[in-house]
């Protein structure tokens, strides 16, 4: 014998009815908290942010930064037909 049973109710009344407690208040918080860090952190993707950070590296990484690059175009040459 299959029985299916069908309950029509909210996402509220489902989670009172099974006892669950009430998380709201704590997601709002952690979203409003997030959307802070990322207001505060948009600054650090604008191209005059990034380019003062990978100056700041010095000469080093530079270089470094080169030669991956070159490696990069070097491995894309060699797979052309």
């Amino acid at each position: 014998m299959k029985m299916t049973i069908e309950v029509d109710c909210t996402p509220e009344e489902a989670r009172r009815f099974m006892g669950l407690p009430d998380v709201s208040a704590i997601n709002e918080h952690l979203v409003n908290e997030m959307k802070g860090r990322i207001d505060a952190n948009m600054a650090m993707i604008s191209p005059d942010e990034l380019v003062k950070n990978w100056m700041s590296f010095g000469a080093g990484a530079q270089e470094q930064f080169r030669k991956l690059m070159e490696v990069g175009m070097n491995a894309a040459a060699q797979k052309r037909p």
